[in-house]
């Protein structure tokens, strides 16, 4: 999908770029596949704000993406290719030969009129869904299942993609987008190709208010702050920190901390960690 750019008739065109939309076929989604899409302003269960720089934005509507691709080998025809205010990439409906409606995200190459099926036997092309021991070692996958049947969780953003490595036993080599390598089970199913609306992340908006119509607050930097707002506030002029690294808020290490906890039960999945040298 290519970008159209636009004459700098104010600040805000000079560097804004938006999709042609090129691949989109219809601005009309599939009514019985809309749920509504309850904004949460990044407030929890008790009305307390547990991810800032959350609300407003546009109202939308939640479509039901299929991540689990039950329908073993039952063909379905490529109806529409769509866009989704919910994530980065583009999506597709499909119709089953029995009727069945669903939405799956669209790979590249796909097309209207195209067919596509999941399943053990399913050829190796974009859009079809098959158990990872059923596809060839070094196939570009996205999708991706971490536990059998319970649906894609990885390598589902606009332009991702993982590669097959290669099958030990129960467990197969997946190379993520970050450079990670780790064990995923044979028996999880992930999708042929790599995610489409590749030019999604050249994509410039330009202006705040386009980050605000997403339902993004502004997030205002530490060091412009005062000391009783921030750590890194004070100081005259344009001041450093005044601390060893940057911090949080609450002076939490915000930048180089290991998260990620040393007992986590599914470390010993992880081959080759994204950083490592």
């Amino acid at each position: 999908m290519a970008l159209r750019k636009y004459n700098p008739t104010s600040p805000a065109r000079r560097f804004m770029t938006v999709p042609t939309f090129e691949e989109v076929t219809t601005n009309k989604p599939e009514r019985s596949l809309l749920e509504t899409n309850k904004k949460m302003a990044g407030r929890n269960s008790y009305g307390r704000i547990t991810v800032r720089h959350r609300g407003g934005g546009n109202r939308t509507k939640y479509r039901i993406i299929d991540f689990k691709r039950t329908k073993d080998l039952v063909p379905a025809t490529v109806k529409t290719i769509e866009y989704d205010p919910n994530r980065s990439a583009n999506i597709a409906l499909i119709q089953y030969e029995d009727g069945v409606k669903s939405y799956i995200i669209a790979p590249v190459g796909i097309k209207v009129g195209d067919t596509v099926v999941s399943g053990q036997g399913a050829d190796i092309k974009p859009g079809n869904a098959l158990m990872i021991q059923d596809i060839p070692v070094g196939t570009t996958i996205h999708n991706i299942e971490l536990v059998p049947g319970r649906g894609a969780q990885l390598v589902r953003s606009a332009g991702g993609s993982a590669q097959l490595m290669a099958k030990e036993g129960k467990y197969a080599q997946v190379r993520l987008p970050s450079g990670e390598v780790r064990y995923v089970s044979m028996l999880c199913k992930a999708t042929i190709g790599q995610v489409g609306n590749i030019d999604h992340e050249n994509v410039s908006l330009g202006k705040a208010g386009r980050k605000r119509h997403m339902g993004w607050r502004p997030t205002v930097r530490g060091v412009v702050m005062n000391p009783n707002d921030h750590p890194h506030g004070g100081g005259e002029g344009k001041s450093p920190i005044g601390r060893p690294s940057p911090v949080t808020p609450w002076g939490k290490p915000a930048l180089g901390l290991k998260t990620r906890s040393k007992k986590n039960a599914t470390n010993k999945m992880i081959v080759k960690r994204r950083n490592a040298k």
